[in-house]
């Protein structure tokens, strides 16, 4: 099985450069690995001064990253290369050593085959100094407490697509094919993962957590409710809802709402800016 891991990357150099040492570090080493440069050179000097990985240049200039072009852009990249399976991880992640090797263990179950399989995220407080210390990960291990973690070389099947999330993620060939990739409708921030995952369920797709396919999320500040991305958000929102005629990302909407930056027009049934 032919492995490629995709990372869409701009401005985000450091956790970049840690990412690619994390790769190297990995029990089953990756066939290929296509870093999607969205509009920044400094993201493919980056990947030309580590090696191990290729760039791909994604024409962009001001205004929300497209996100889902870049995921798209990255996966063709990858098919054209031959690969089987693809690992989706975002640029803030770190791999884990098994992370690649419980993908493709996974994968190769043939229950697991057309289904999108997801891995556990620790999001890691502020690094020391010297930097994250890779080969102690282990010891920081602590997944997102709303998403199953299943025990290491364990598979569970899921139900609730609205948990999946885009920081780590696996799929193969011609389930990536059937499901038609990442609706380019979206740009910026939020909604285009939780719409990737109503088009897998829509299209019969299966979901299932991985155990021992750990990511780990660097640290950086964040707005909580992230009100540096509220229009992408309140756009992207408005897009998936005439797609899927339900809104999604509602704590960050009733939050903005409570902060007085959003409302809800009644009449319209639409989030609307205050």
């Amino acid at each position: 099985m032919k492995v490629a891991v995709v990372t869409i990357a701009a401005r985000r150099d450091r956790h970049l450069r840690m990412q690619l040492r994390s790769l190297e570090r990995s029990q089953r080493t990756c066939d290929d690995h296509i870093v999607v440069a969205m509009g920044d050179p400094r993201t493919m000097d980056t990947v030309s001064e580590n090696g191990h990985a290729r760039g791909i240049w994604l024409d962009h200039d001001d205004g929300p990253l497209p996100l889902a072009a870049a995921r798209n852009a990255g996966a063709d990249a990858a098919l054209a290369a031959g690969a089987d399976l693809l690992v989706f991880l975002d640029v803030d992640c770190l791999a884990s050593e098994g992370l690649l090797g419980c993908y493709v263990s996974a994968a190769e179950h043939p229950d697991n085959r057309s289904a999108l399989l997801s891995g556990p995220v620790t999001y890691l407080p502020p690094p020391e100094p010297a930097g994250y210390d890779l080969a102690g990960l282990g010891r920081l291990r602590s997944p997102h407490p709303a998403r199953p973690a299943p025990p290491p070389g364990t598979v569970t099947a899921g139900s609730d697509f609205d948990l999946f999330w885009s920081l780590s993620f696996a799929v193969g060939r011609a389930t990536w094919q059937h499901i038609g990739g990442f609706c380019t409708d979206y740009t910026g921030y939020g909604g285009e993962d939780t719409d990737f995952a109503q088009t897998a369920r829509a299209a019969g797709v299966g979901l299932r957590w991985v155990g021992g396919a750990d990511a780990f999320h660097q640290y950086h500040p964040v707005s909580d409710p992230p009100v540096e991305h509220l229009r992408d958000i309140l756009t992207n929102a408005h897009t998936f809802h005439r797609r899927w005629g339900w809104w999604p990302m509602q704590g960050w909407l009733r939050a903005f709402e409570a902060d007085g930056l959003i409302e809800y027009d009644r009449d319209r049934r639409t989030w609307v800016r205050s």
